[in-house]
């Protein structure tokens, strides 16, 4: 019985940490933009991107 008067607060303790990052992350924009991530993938490459890519893959020796 007495191991719940060290868990008690040790687990409003957690829960109140875990509470206060996710509002700081919601302050800091982290949770904006949840569709572009998913969609990006679709999106074609630029000619930079290709060409980087493409030098990379050269310097591999493929």
């Amino acid at each position: 019985m007495n191991i719940v008067f060290i868990l008690l607060p040790f687990a409003l303790l957690l829960g109140l940490g875990f509470l206060g990052i996710f509002i700081w992350m919601v302050g800091a924009g982290q949770f904006d933009d949840l569709e572009t991530p998913a969609y990006r993938l679709l999106f074609e490459e630029t000619s930079e991107e290709t060409k980087k890519k493409g030098n990379a893959s050269d310097d591999n020796g493929t």
